[in-house]
């Protein structure tokens, strides 16, 4: 395929997968709960803090989770008595586990508190137009708190050659207006030509077979070729290929 027969291709995925249909298998159904700015956020923030393994368990843990928070995530978090997060503890995604849960609802209190919300942290962090430095700056607002080293590892770093797909996701979540109702387009102060696409399994073993992607890890310098490769076919919107690259994988086989 040659440049403009691929983009005609990948054009015509995005149609068919960016799409109110995709809500009902993905992770994204969670934070389309709510309708508050906050109560997104927040509740899209930890959905895509356990969004590895099967999608299924994803889902139902993420449902866990709003329901342990009262179906209040942002009245939660800002209000939560010490005795209310006990509740939290028998939480368990693979290796996110209670003790992880409560200190992320601590350091959440943090930024709502002392930094104005999430995207006001990934707004202040964004050096270079680099959602990366993003992302990088607010790993460290969000351990100002006190945490145990292990719950660190739950929160990506892509100046550590991370590709931090799930903060990358996320960040496609509430970045992009796509017109059709599946990404949310709150946060106005990042424009979509800065996203960065979610990196993983199944977009990087697209990529590659589309010629995209020449490296073989999903790493940082990975991703930074990806998100190359795809501002190519759209500098406006590159990341609405996600949905591409993540259709012709998981649902095609490709």
């Amino acid at each position: 395929m040659n440049k403009t027969e691929l983009k005609e291709f990948l054009d015509s995925k995005v149609k068919q997968y960016n799409h109110p249909d995709f809500i009902e298998t993905d992770p994204i159904q969670i934070p389309h709960l709510f309708n508050k700015k906050e109560d997104i956020e927040i509740s899209g923030f930890l959905t895509a803090t356990i969004a590895w393994g099967n999608r299924k368990s994803i889902i139902n843990n993420a449902n866990r989770m709003m329901q342990l928070l009262e179906h209040s995530p942002y009245d939660f978090v800002k209000n939560h008595q010490e005795k209310d997060l006990e509740a939290l503890l028998p939480f368990v995604h693979r290796t996110f586990n209670g003790t992880d849960f409560i200190t992320f609802i601590k350091a959440l209190q943090h930024i709502c508190n002392n930094h104005q919300g999430l995207e006001s942290v990934f707004v202040d962090g964004l050096k270079d137009g680099s959602l990366q430095n993003s992302i990088h700056h607010f790993k460290k607002v969000f351990f100002e708190i006190e945490h145990l080293p292990r719950t660190q590892k739950h929160v990506s770093d892509p100046l550590k050659n991370s590709a931090a797909k799930r903060l990358n996701m996320m960040l496609r979540w509430f970045v992009r207006n796509d017109n059709t109702g599946v990404d949310f387009g709150i946060w106005k102060n990042i424009s979509p030509s800065q996203l960065s696409c979610p990196l993983d399994v199944h977009s990087g073993n697209v990529a590659r077979k589309l010629g995209l992607l020449k490296r073989k890890q999903n790493d940082a310098k990975a991703l930074q070729e990806l998100d190359n490769s795809l501002r190519k076919l759209d500098s406006e919107d590159p990341v609405k290929y996600d949905f591409a690259l993540f259709g012709l994988g998981v649902f095609e086989g490709f």
